[in-house]
């Protein structure tokens, strides 16, 4: 069945890159109203050069995969996909590099069924399947082969030159624009796409990657006492610190943790946008400006360094997984997989969960532990799902997966509620450690990355770091220390308090002040990035040995 009796593979591949650069880059060309102002006849010829600037790349890799036979297919493939990225650049206002990439590739089926909402559907079909299909039926005429070979290869090259001749002639425009907007690559679809995966794979590739070890003779010396230690770290996931009472937030959203002897961080950064970044960024060495996660998932972090330094590590995920942070940690469990607990049902669990896994945990420490608990959190875009229905405490709220279409007031009710239900979490862990006075004991909670609630049409998470609005990297910290940790580890806590509200802090601070704190000898650790350093009443153990 032919829906056009016969074009020619000419006009084919002149038609599929003018629908791309057009209908498929709708977030490109807004980003470019925004960003170019037309006062000269220069920015207008600038401003008109950049369709061919984009047309260009699409009309060449159209070029490349339109052959006989498979062709077609291809096409329709790249229609769907282009249609997909196309609606949630749009929509969310998020850019595609490979981090994003990475996030597509480490997502599991939970997450992905999330934000296949009826919106998305109806936009890939009238945008990506409708077009596709009177393409896939459409006969295209090929020349003999090397008629087309030289054909395209022509072509290809005059338009290679011509785009030569432009950057020449507008070098200073596109150079400015280029210096001022770097983020705008992420956005050019589907170059983007195909820049993404390739930049993935590539962090992928073993070879480049041997195993580190970061110090083989770690070693646990800790001050003189007789208490086991016991260290819980509550892994959040997408919460903001402005949307925390215990910030100045003007909703009531931290009721417990506001009655709780505990420090908050007033001025904390994420490493990152995205889980696949930030959460092995938090346990590794490296800081946010030398991060490279494909060399983190080939190195030893934080988790590593305490297990051999003769800590007992337990990792408890209800999140997306670990990002291969808890690879080598024995004791790990995924409570989604297990599902047996009545806070589970076949997609999620509540994290309730993990306060019985911490209840258990606490029941029979018999070494000194480190405790991972991976939340859930405010993992969005259905943030209704997150809590139970007793924190639906700010209504109405926002019940769909197209949280761009509810009014902004109904996302932050249901955003503050899962702040609401972690304010919970975090607080009855908290109770669950001051049930155990026996252990020198502690617990900090810090979140991934923020989120974005609509803020100048901008949802969710991920954007580049560079361009990222301070929602999605200003996040809570939360700081918990039992009377014998405070005792025993010689630490002033009015320093510490004080240091929380007027110095800034972000993860880069977590891998050496965890260590400085567990009390681990390590070549690793860097004083001058332990937040705890500067409140110490008496030298780290070691240290005194060493002198």
């Amino acid at each position: 069945m032919n829906f056009i009796k016969k074009i020619s593979s000419k006009k084919a591949i002149l038609f599929c890159a003018l629908y791309f650069s057009t209908f498929l880059n709708i977030s490109f060309w807004k980003f470019v109203f925004d960003k170019v102002d037309i006062v000269s006849f220069g920015t207008a010829c600038f401003f008109a050069s950049l369709f061919v600037f984009i047309f260009l790349p699409l009309y060449w890799l159209f070029n490349l995969i339109l052959v006989p036979k498979v062709g077609k297919s291809l096409v329709f493939l790249l229609f769907i996909l282009a249609s997909g990225t196309n609606y949630m650049m749009y929509h969310y206002g998020i850019y595609i590099d490979k981090n994003m990439i990475q996030n597509v590739f480490e997502t599991n089926p939970r997450e992905a069924f999330d934000l296949f909402t009826p919106s998305l559907l109806i936009s890939v079909f009238f945008f990506g399947v409708v077009p596709g299909i009177f393409f896939l039926f459409t006969k295209i005429e090929f020349r003999p082969f090397m008629k087309e070979l030289k054909q395209r290869t022509f072509y290809i090259g005059a338009s290679f030159l011509i785009l030569l001749i432009l950057i020449l002639s507008l070098f200073k425009d596109y150079a400015a624009f280029g210096r001022n907007n770097r983020e705008v690559k992420g956005l050019i679809n589907i170059v983007n796409v195909t820049a993404g995966t390739l930049g993935y794979v590539k962090k992928l590739n073993r070879k480049n990657h041997p195993f580190v070890e970061l110090d083989k003779d770690a070693k646990h010396i800790g001050y003189v006492d007789d208490l086991h230690t016991v260290f819980i770290f509550v892994l959040g996931e997408t919460a903001r610190s402005h949307n925390f009472s215990i910030y100045g937030y003007n909703r009531k959203t931290n009721p417990l943790l506001e009655k709780q002897d505990i420090l908050h961080f007033k001025n904390m950064t994420s490493c990152g946008t995205a889980t696949a970044v930030s959460v092995p960024c938090i346990f590794s060495n490296m800081t946010h400006d030398d991060f490279d996660s494909s060399k983190a998932k080939y190195t030893e972090n934080l988790l590593d360094l305490l297990q051999a330094s003769g800590y007992k590590i337990v990792w408890r995920e209800n999140d997306n997984g670990c990002k291969g942070v808890c690879d080598r940690i024995k004791d790990t469990k995924d409570v989604v997989k297990e599902g047996k607990s009545k806070y589970c049902n076949k997609d999620y669990c509540f994290d309730d969960v993990l306060l019985e896994e911490l209840k258990k945990e606490l029941s029979h420490i018999t070494q000194d532990t480190v405790i991972v608990l991976h939340t859930m959190g405010s993992h969005g875009p259905t943030y209704y799902k997150r809590y139970p229905k007793n924190f639906e405490k700010f209504k109405p709220s926002c019940e769909t997966a197209d949280i761009q279409n509810c009014p902004l007031d109904k996302i932050v009710n249901t955003y503050d509620n899962t702040i609401l239900y972690t304010d919970y979490i975090v607080s009855s862990a908290i109770d669950l450690l001051k049930a155990h006075p026996q252990y020198e004991s502690g617990l900090i909670y810090v979140s991934d990355h923020g989120e974005s609630l609509g803020e100048n049409n901008i949802f969710l998470h991920g954007m580049p770091y560079a361009i990222a609005p301070k929602e999605q990297t200003e996040i809570p910290m939360v700081l918990y220390l039992n009377e014998n940790m405070k005792k025993y580890d010689y630490l002033n806590v009015s320093c510490l308090k004080e240091h929380a509200k007027t110095m800034a802090f972000s993860h880069d601070n977590l891998f050496h002040s965890i260590l400085g704190l567990l009390e681990v000898k390590s070549t690793t650790y860097k004083k001058d990035y332990d937040l705890f350093d500067k409140c110490r009443l008496k030298p780290l153990p070691y240290e005194t040995e060493e002198k």
